[in-house]
């Protein structure tokens, strides 16, 4: 327990870089998913090596996600008969991708993550105004994409996380015709779960930084309920710039380190 309470030396650099971070990528993930972009990079540039930052990042999202899900939760914008079975299939993908990403090499890890990023980062950029009303689909091919999203994008949770939020707004509205605010309520419940997950994988392997993580889990409860308040009612301008600048800011750590 000690060893997961301090696996290594916490400094006030380190916490003051965690709550900023962590802060604004809640924020951004309670407005438009996406925040694991900011995160993730977050405890890399902290100092925490890859696989002891994945599992951090767990523990303080998914504290900040259970904020933003109660938000959408209480205002009536889930839906039950696809968020029940997505619960169940993301904590199942989730668990199969950390255990794939714990036996990775880290430098390896590091590698795919420089692959990776800008994929996500190109994505949620081009993310376009979705629809704030429901479209015509048969309740059985909805359940179909809903229910595999889960399981596929919880896998990938479990591996990585950035932008786990986007990919399933995006797959839920456009694929399965949700409405923008039903699809948030539902992305919110399949990212708690793949979080948690995500997260007792990791702590049964040691690979959480319990102390940092739970002073990160107050930034992130703080970013998800003001970005979870903003959601229900508008999106935000200052997501993509937030986005660009961390991406940077990886990429110049990332790189020194391989090199």
């Amino acid at each position: 327990m000690q060893a997961m309470l301090f696996p290594m030396e916490l400094s006030v650099r380190m916490v003051l870089i965690v709550v900023v971070g962590v802060f604004l990528a809640s924020f951004v993930d309670g407005v438009a998913g996406g925040g694991g972009i900011i995160s993730v990079p977050t405890y890399f540039l902290a100092g925490l090596p890859a696989h002891l930052a994945l599992g951090t990042n767990k523990l303080s999202s998914c504290i900040g996600t259970s904020v933003s899900a109660a938000r959408f939760i209480k205002g009536g914008y889930v839906d039950w008969k696809l968020g029940v079975p997505s619960i169940l299939l993301a904590l199942y993908g989730a668990h199969l991708g950390t255990r794939l990403q714990l036996a990775l090499d880290e430098r390896y890890l590091k590698w795919l993550l420089l692959a990776v990023l800008p994929v996500v980062a190109v994505v949620v950029l081009r993310q376009k105004r979705l629809p704030e009303e429901r479209g015509e689909i048969a309740p059985g091919k909805q359940a179909a994409i809903v229910l595999a999203a889960a399981l596929i994008v919880g896998a990938y949770d479990g591996f990585y996380g950035p932008g786990t939020g986007t990919f399933l707004i995006l797959i839920f509205c456009q694929l399965g015709r949700m409405d923008l605010r039903t699809a948030s309520g539902n992305v919110k419940l399949v990212n708690l779960a793949s979080n948690i997950g995500a997260l007792a994988t990791s702590l049964l392997n040691g690979k959480v930084f319990l102390v940092l993580g739970l002073i990160g889990a107050v930034a992130s409860v703080a970013g998800h309920y003001i970005g979870a308040g903003l959601a229900i009612k508008d999106g935000s301008k200052i997501v993509r710039p937030i986005i660009l600048l961390v991406l940077i800011l990886l990429a110049v750590k990332v790189i020194s380190e391989l090199f």
